[in-house]
């Protein structure tokens, strides 16, 4: 794990010596970021009055570097946001994208002394009182953490800090980011609280790492069902609140691994792997690893799949898994008459739309589904193919616009979309990644 983690952390990492965590002062950050936010749109509406050649992409990429900015201070809710909106690819501008994406490696880590007070605030005693061996350069930092090499017993453990403040300023946090995000997502505020909810539930669960350890030794145990897959013993004595210690498993990440030169058949093999993995959870547990981003998988040197972080679980309701499920078995889309009961039971389409609106999103819904469901028409599908996702990307920013356009109103689908949808479409990023080709079927 420690050459891969070397390469995603940050290059000449820097050091945050204070984040913060007051009320007052994370609105008065917000605040200062949007008042920068607001000059932006200003200077760039008052060149075109004066018929100023100004482009629109540079407004974006001014704004989005002003919003990255602020959150890599302040860390935390808002950081975690801006990486979910980065695999939003079809919906953000390009500059916004490539800004949030930062969230996923690139942030500033805690330096020494904020370390060691909060290892003395949860579990009473610096670092080196606690382990043979610590170090004190973070290998990885994160939105809501950071990990730190360890050795205790001639053991080497992976020990996870959550930066200070995070857990406490998620609600105000996203308080004050909604009208942001709702600007950004193109959401209406008036009936956008059950999305906004089920975010802020999702972030309380991850920053309570009592409850991430509880999670690992669930899924240890359920997903014990084949010996290609391993997963980090954890450690309770050395975990609290705000701190958890779990075995160091030596391995590749997913992108480093993707870019060595491995045949076909291993890319293939360790594509359905992870798929597989990932479908057991959602069909047989009904709970499942909702954060699929790269960094949260390894591919060990004996060519094992290690699954990291299980801090953002989704548990999936019966009465959205069925019809969810429904959607991927084959000729799904035949039955327009059974489709149409699908989409009313997911919330796609609603009791009080007109025949006009219902006839608008329910074409919408046909030609995205049966896009992203391509792969569950075929025995096997190349995700290697790169047409298929740049489809994918032209068809969701048309779609978005068109929405954007029309008189309907915008806030559709269950708010169980926003997890499923992101373990889904991180799966399809993940193969894509690794070139693999695979039956997406469950069971097989």
């Amino acid at each position: 794990m420690e050459g891969a983690i070397k390469q995603c952390a940050i290059q000449e990492m820097k050091t945050s010596d204070k984040i913060p965590t007051g009320k007052l002062n994370r609105a008065g950050k917000i605040l200062k970021t949007g008042l920068k936010v607001g000059k932006n749109y200003a200077t760039h509406y008052g060149a075109k009055l004066l018929q100023v050649d100004v482009d629109k992409d540079d407004l974006d990429e001014k704004n989005a570097a002003d919003i990255m900015d602020s959150l890599l201070e302040l860390k935390g809710s808002g950081l975690k946001v801006a990486q979910m909106l980065s695999m939003e690819k079809s919906f953000l501008p390009k500059a916004y994208v490539d800004q949030f994406s930062l969230a996923q490696f690139s942030v500033p880590a805690l330096s020494v002394p904020l370390v060691k007070k909060t290892f003395r605030q949860y579990l009473g005693k610096n670092p080196e009182d606690l382990f043979d061996e610590f170090d004190y350069e973070a290998s990885f930092a994160a939105s809501i953490g950071q990990v730190h090499q360890a050795t205790l017993d001639g053991q080497r453990l992976a020990v996870k800090i959550q930066y200070p403040g995070v857990a406490e300023s998620i609600s105000s946090d996203l308080a004050m980011l909604k009208p942001m995000a709702s600007k950004l997502l193109r959401l209406e505020m008036d009936d956008a609280e059950k999305y906004f909810q089920e975010v802020e539930h999702k972030l309380l669960e991850e920053t309570d790492y009592e409850l991430e350890l509880e999670s690992s030794q669930k899924i240890a145990a359920a997903c014990a069902i084949d010996e290609s897959y391993i997963f980090p013993k954890y450690y309770q004595s050395l975990s609290s609140k705000r701190i958890i210690t779990m075995d160091w498993v030596d391995g590749v990440h997913l992108p480093a691994y993707a870019a060595s030169d491995i045949d076909q058949q291993q890319r293939d093999f360790v594509g359905q792997k992870i798929w597989d993995l990932f479908m057991y959870q959602i069909h047989e547990l009904k709970f499942v690893h909702a954060d699929p981003h790269p960094g949260n998988l390894l591919v060990t040197p004996e060519g094992k799949i290690c699954m990291l972080d299980f801090g953002c679980m989704k548990k999936i309701p019966e009465e959205f898994f069925a019809p969810f499920m429904a959607l991927t078995a084959p000729n799904s889309l035949d039955d327009a008459v059974a489709l149409e009961g699908y989409l009313y039971e997911l919330d796609m389409l609603l009791e009080e739309d007109g025949p006009d609106e219902k006839a608008f999103y329910f074409e919408q819904y046909y030609e995205v589904l049966s896009l992203f469901l391509r792969p569950y028409q075929n025995d096997n599908w190349d995700f290697s193919d790169k047409s298929f996702f740049d489809e994918i990307t032209e068809t969701g920013e048309r779609i978005a616009k068109q929405t954007l356009l029309s008189k309907y109103k915008m806030n559709r689908g269950s708010e169980h979309f926003i997890y499923i949808n992101r373990t889904f479409f991180g799966l399809y990023q993940l193969m894509h990644m690794l070139g693999a080709k695979i039956s997406v079927q469950y069971p097989r």
